[in-house]
């Protein structure tokens, strides 16, 4: 963008301006002065501000007063550059008659000290306590010097009178505390709100003008342009000699309330108005409204086009608020109260607030107040290679008002905590579809014959039960070192049933494929020695982490699942494996059913799977079963609830052979009686062999198989039978 003219050149500009036409007045002569102050070095000019050295202001700050170099005699400031000031016998005339009706005001409310002070706070006799018993001085009165209005307030205790009175508005008087005891404070607060008086202001009032020459070009610096102040009625004020720029917030046209910016960028705001939108006027039935940080923010939207635009009057808070008060209560927010029939209307706020943290607490606030349904957030683009664009204004200088218009186009819905489009989940999906993971297909089991049937996804929950002493703890202690041979997956165990040592020994045995102790289960094979016996420690270590309730009371689910949530996030765990069920503590409320509890904890357990990528692995034992023929039992049959089933991604059944003549004893049925996801399995059985020495867990060969092929044909079966008497689901008579 083109660099922004200083001061010095803006008023050399209007002199030389003025000359060519002819006009020898005061810029001539300011010119003259510009020309003698060059002459002496550049020591006579005076701005309303300086800047600390070796900083450079990124945007202009106001200046619009030039002084001659200081003399020995002490000169009157010279008055601004304005199109249309007021004359100070008006101005002092209408004060007068202000304080008249003030003083009668306070007469009335029995309020008459000897002496009237302006613009000072001055004690007296409280006539409504009258000092009580010591004759105290409580009460204190202020009147403002310009008469617009007056207030006071009794600080004794037991009193507590205050009012505030107008010139030309209502007189709004409290009783004190006497009369409130019996109020809680939210009513009190309503009360209050209720009968809050505010006041009645007008730009003669606020000795307001049309904005000066220099003011007028300061904003031109900011793409800002005069068409656009004389339409939002941009005015300045002259109040100690000091010029400020008024942003008049108007409502109806009538003016409400009025924010000052000072040259030296402080805010300050009349007291007592009420709090609107600035430019509240420009949405009145608008069904599409922009909200801005700041009053310029909302003339740039003006540049670009954009008049269904308003600013908020008190900026943005430091952080978001933990919960949204009352309406009484709501203090800060009162503008989103007082204008609600405004805001009603529109059907869709934009939220153009600024790209830092209190900007975007700022949106979120309001967001929470108008709701999110409604609100749409823009995405504020990049200024330069490396730095993005604050608001409204840095994109209209930089980039232009076409670039703003862009911003506010591409407005985005404001994100909804739980409502999501496929749109913000297509670069999980193109992973999926592409395979960049490696495990979209599931990772492989180690064994050939379950292959078909199950493999292991991220993210899902296993269920697996079998009758007791049918190796379901062993069968998934072998799986698990098959898939860290294969895939590198690391594990989090809260095996509560085995010992530290007994579990350890059957981990290495199993990893090490040779017996922990020359002992007489081991047959003639050889122990591991005492090398593999320490590489297999580092494996061990360096594999499994152990949850572990040490004292005596039992771990409850959420225990076990904020230690699991540590082991993924420090050591990077991808399984867990919870074993068995009826070793976790179950203590439910009386209203609570156990269908209802097992619900609960299989969806803690789901929702820690999903959002962490951790695949787990929940044993549950089955019921006591009756009339047992030796065959699989069912998912149906565990202990607790049918949810066991129904809510897992996968079940499984592990059951041992017992019976001779159904083939050899250490034959291990694994069967697959749920697949939630058929990319990555079936329904079906599958026969390892089990290898008692190590441990291991082996395919199955064509002999093994054929005999039992006819046994698992019935077992699945019976596996989708749930017998009449498993279908009662309230877990009233299942001793939890």
């Amino acid at each position: 963008m083109p660099p922004r003219p200083s001061l010095h050149s803006l008023l050399l500009m209007a002199a030389s301006a003025a000359a060519a036409s002819g006009d020898s007045g005061p810029l001539l002569a300011a010119r003259r002065r510009l020309a003698a102050t060059a002459a002496a070095g550049g020591h006579r000019i005076r701005l309303l501000h300086s800047f600390s050295p070796g900083r450079v202001p990124r945007r202009p700050e106001v200046v619009c007063c030039v002084r001659s170099a200081p003399d020995s005699r002490r000169s009157a400031p010279a008055p601004p550059c304005s199109r249309n000031v007021l004359s100070a016998k008006n101005y002092s005339t209408a004060s007068e008659e202000r304080l008249g009706k003030i003083i009668q005001k306070l007469k009335n409310e029995g309020i008459n000290p000897k002496q009237w002070r302006l613009g000072n706070f001055q004690r007296m006799l409280c006539p409504q306590c009258n000092g009580g018993s010591s004759e105290e001085l409580s009460l204190s009165v202020y009147i403002r010097k310009d008469g617009i209005n007056a207030t006071w307030n009794c600080f004794r205790s037991k009193c507590g009178w205050r009012g505030f009175v107008q010139a030309d508005g209502v007189t709004n008087i409290s009783q004190g505390k006497s009369g409130i005891e019996s109020e809680t404070d939210q009513e009190v607060e309503a009360k209050k709100a209720a009968n809050k008086v505010y006041r009645k202001i007008s730009d003669e009032d606020l000795n307001l003008e049309p904005l000066c020459d220099e003011l007028v070009e300061y904003f031109a610096t900011r793409m800002i342009s005069a068409e656009t102040l004389r339409r939002n009625k941009v005015m300045q004020r002259n109040w100690n000699n000091k010029i400020s720029i008024a942003f008049t917030y108007r409502r109806d046209g009538a003016l409400v309330g009025c924010k000052y910016r000072a040259v030296d960028k402080t805010f300050s705001q009349e007291a007592n108005t009420e709090k609107i939108f600035y430019g509240l006027d420009d949405i009145k039935r608008a069904h599409d409204v922009i909200i801005v940080e700041g009053e310029i923010d909302k003339l740039s939207m003006d540049e670009a086009g954009y008049r269904n635009c308003v600013s908020v009057p008190d900026g943005a808070p430091p952080k978001v608020s933990s919960k949204i008060p009352d309406q009484e209560q709501d203090k800060k927010y009162s503008y989103l109260w007082n204008c609600k029939d405004y805001l009603d209307s529109a059907s869709r706020i934009i939220l153009a607030t600024d790209n830092d943290r209190p900007g975007q607490a700022l949106a979120e606030e309001l967001a929470r107040r108008l709701g999110k349904e409604r609100c749409w957030r823009v995405n504020w683009p990049k200024k330069n290679d490396t730095d993005t664009c604050k608001d409204a204004n840095e994109v209209l200088m930089f980039l232009g008002p076409q670039a703003l218009r862009k911003v506010i186009e591409d407005a985005e819905l404001y994100p909804i905590r739980g409502l999501f489009s496929f749109e913000q989940f297509f670069p999980e999906i193109d992973n999926y579809f592409l395979g960049i993971h490696g495990d979209e297909l599931g990772i492989h089991t180690g064994w050939k014959s379950m292959d078909d049937l199950y493999k292991v996804v991220p993210g899902e929950l296993t269920v697996v039960t079998g009758v007791p002493n049918s190796g379901k703890s062993e069968w998934i202690d072998a799986l698990l070192c098959n898939i860290n041979k294969q895939s590198g997956w690391k594990f989090v165990l809260c095996s509560m049933e085995n010992k530290v040592k007994e579990h350890a020994r059957k981990l290495l045995e199993k990893h090490i494929q040779k017996p922990f102790f020359n002992a007489r289960y081991g047959g003639s094979a050889q122990r591991m020695t005492p090398d593999e016996f320490e590489a297999g420690k580092q494996w061990l270590n360096k594999t499994f982490h152990l949850i572990r309730c040490e004292d005596d009371s039992l771990p409850s689910i959420n225990w076990v699942l904020d230690l699991a949530k540590a082991a993924v996030l420090r050591h990077g765990v991808r399984g867990l494996v919870i074993d068995p069920y009826n070793e976790l503590d179950h203590q439910r409320p009386s209203n609570q059913t156990e269908t209802e509890y097992v619900s609960q904890i299989l969806t803690k357990i789901k929702r820690f799977a999903q959002h962490h990528s951790c695949h787990v692995w929940f044993v549950a034992h089955p019921r006591q079963l009756q009339n047992w023929n030796g065959g699989p039992p069912n998912i149906y049959d565990i202990s607790g609830s049918a949810h066991f089933i129904n809510k897992c991604d996968n079940g499984i059944v592990i059951h041992r052979n017992r019976d001779p003549n159904a083939g050899p004893l250490d034959t291990v049925q694994v069967c697959v009686r749920k697949v939630r996801n058929k990319v990555v399995g079936q329904i079906g059985d599958a026969f390892l062999t089990y290898d008692r020495v190590t441990g291991e867990f082996k395919d199955a060969g064509k002999a093994t198989t054929a005999p039992s092929a006819k046994a698992a044909k019935q077992s699945r079966k019976e596996a989708y039978k749930m017998p009449f008497q498993h279908a009662a689901e309230d877990g009233e008579n299942s001793g939890l």
